[in-house]
């Protein structure tokens, strides 16, 4: 009884990341460049079987051929391509293809595709997302500062970036061998964890245009449902478990 406890602890504890991850998925619905996460659940091995050598002294003939509860996988994100959507604004640009714009926040070099810009107040391109904070970097990982007093900037299809026929920078763009070694970070930026970033071969920019998020409102939603009721479900079967087992100290322990 108290194994069962166990399990629908588990599945709580499960769904309840479930939830978690599917409602900050819909709050990012409308995010330019927001990759959607995905969750995944594994069923956990009983402990006389995932605990090594010394596991087998304790086999139990009802209890392994039960599951072992369920826990949560490595979350994956969705790097497939959002809808692109023209804007028309001369500082937006889209990622085609697998690519990511480098930008600096603070001291560490983070990855978007969120390809909306502006200028601050010394006159660098910096992402309009994060309050301009994060400055977008050239090929050579430097900042790109416009020209003092220049035309209003413009971004052309090959990232550069032009002040009327002066050219003010190149805006990098890279490549990973592996994505799922990139790891969120907030405010839309991505963090290498292995590996370094790489120039980008299959990849291009779409002047005046923005990538659309990538989760599915209906998914999502339907998701989070699913989710809650499981959690809810968990939840009822706790409580059925500590009443039975109230009633067998009770009632039992009384007969006896």
């Amino acid at each position: 009884m108290t194994y069962g406890l166990w399990l629908s602890a588990a599945g709580m504890q499960a769904n309840q990341y479930r939830q978690n991850t599917l409602a900050n998925n819909l709050a990012n619905v409308g995010t330019v460049g927001f990759k959607g996460d995905l969750t995944v659940l594994r069923e956990r091995a009983v402990e006389s079987l995932s605990g090594g050598a010394d596991g087998l002294k304790f086999r139990n003939l009802l209890l392994d051929n039960l599951s072992g509860g369920t826990f949560v996988a490595p979350t994956y994100h969705d790097f497939t391509t959002g809808a692109l959507t023209p804007t028309g604004n001369p500082l937006d640009v889209a990622v085609h293809g697998d690519g990511f714009l480098a930008v600096r926040d603070g001291d560490a070099v983070r990855y978007t595709r969120d390809g909306r810009f502006t200028t601050n107040s010394r006159n660098e391109l910096v992402l309009v997302a994060g309050g301009g904070r994060a400055r977008v970097l050239d090929q050579a990982g430097a900042p790109i500062t416009l020209l003092p007093n220049g035309e209003p900037p413009r971004v052309a299809a090959d990232g550069t970036v032009r002040q009327g026929d002066a050219v003010a920078g190149t805006i990098g763009l890279h490549e990973f061998s592996d994505r799922n070694t990139l790891r969120k970070v907030g405010a839309n930026l991505f963090e290498a964890t292995a590996g370094g970033a790489q120039p980008a071969r299959n990849s291009t920019l779409l002047a005046g245009t923005v990538e659309r998020s990538t989760v599915d409102p209906i998914a999502s939603l339907t998701g989070l449902i699913d989710a809650s009721r499981a959690f809810q479900l968990n939840a009822n079967m706790i409580s059925m478990q500590d009443t039975t087992m109230g009633q067998a100290v009770s009632r039992v322990g009384r007969m006896g």
